[in-house]
């Protein structure tokens, strides 16, 4: 077991700042919490515990963290446009949105820490146009994905039109007006065809997804290319023990057998007209063959790119944060 000292080494060399719940809560001080029960129960996802005293523990700190590095970057910018006025360049930068990536494995909890910090954030006066997009729209259409026999490795970083990510964060962050993203249903299972998602030069654009800490692959031409991430003005990773991540993953599955799946234009509506063990049986192979091996081999390895880990218990509570460094 390290002693005192072997600990304290380690916490130095980390690029981390490593706080235990207790620690992180204190950090809201008087920022007063923003949502009512009924606003967190509409936010919440399916099988997600969340509750008030976890948004005041844990988010509300967050929110008044994010808010501190929104006006921080704005202050930043003007100094900036200071410096290059002097030089006689006419490169001033314009007020361009500030950019959070959200990533974690299937049923971590990152949509619901996602649409978490948009209405949190929201409720700041400083940036009250928050946007968020998630990375399924990206997602090829299934009858691509069947052409390239990558239907079994759906959410893999293949499995996605990451120029087209990519080039739609390079647009929000520039600027432009309008920006418009691809729209994927759960309930179908597929992108849906003809209809987009746009966004109108946001205060603050939140991008959710499995894979958006990846780092940019080599070209064909063996050159680095931009990746999602490079855009990023801050990142948050939703951290949990990957079996405790399949057993929430299988609980949901349940309810949305229940719910969900009794659509009739569900994409896994015969999950429904099976008995149960059955079609959590299906379940359990999905995770073992696709989400897990994901989970560990892409998702789990870019942890350590993220600004901020929020480290998930067994009871789906965050335990502990990591912030990193400046």
């Amino acid at each position: 077991m390290p002693t005192t000292l072997e600990a304290q080494r380690r916490a130095d060399a980390s690029p981390f700042v490593d706080l235990d719940r207790a620690e992180w809560s204190a950090l809201h001080q008087r920022t007063p919490l923003p949502l009512t029960a009924d606003e967190l129960e509409r936010l919440r996802g399916l099988g997600d515990v969340i509750d008030l005293q976890e948004v005041q523990d844990v988010y509300l700190p967050l929110s008044r963290l994010l808010n501190l590095y929104v006006t921080a970057t704005t202050s930043l910018r003007g100094s900036l446009n200071a410096f290059l006025d002097s030089n006689e360049h006419t490169h001033t930068q314009q007020g361009t949105p500030f950019v959070i990536g959200v990533a974690g494995s299937v049923a971590v909890g990152k949509s619901t820490t996602a649409r978490l910090l948009q209405a949190m954030l929201a409720r700041w006066p400083e940036h009250p146009r928050v946007e968020l997009v998630t990375t399924d729209g990206f997602l090829l259409p299934n009858a691509e994905l069947r052409r390239r026999g990558l239907m079994a490795r759906k959410g893999f970083p293949e499995s996605y039109d990451r120029r087209a990510l990519t080039r739609f964060v390079a647009d929000v962050k520039s600027g432009k007006a309008e920006v418009s993203a691809p729209v994927y249903s759960h309930l179908v299972y597929d992108i849906v065809e003809g209809e987009r998602n746009t966004v109108h030069r946001p205060d603050i654009l939140i991008v959710e997804g499995l894979n958006v800490l990846q780092p940019a692959l080599p070209g064909l031409d063996g050159r680095t290319r931009v990746a999602v991430a490079d855009f990023f003005d801050f990142s948050i990773y939703v951290d949990a023990r990957a079996d405790d991540i399949e057993r929430w993953y299988l609980e949901r599955f349940r309810k949305l057998r229940l719910t969900a799946f009794q659509d009739p234009s569900s994409y896994f509506r015969r999950f429904t007209e099976v008995p149960e063990e059955e079609a959590l049986d299906y379940g359990r192979q999905v995770w073992r063959s696709i989400n897990r091996p994901n989970l560990l081999e892409n998702v789990a390895p870019t942890r350590g790119r993220a600004s901020l880990i929020l480290r998930k218990g067994a009871d789906h509570k965050v335990q502990r944060v990591r912030l990193r460094k400046l």
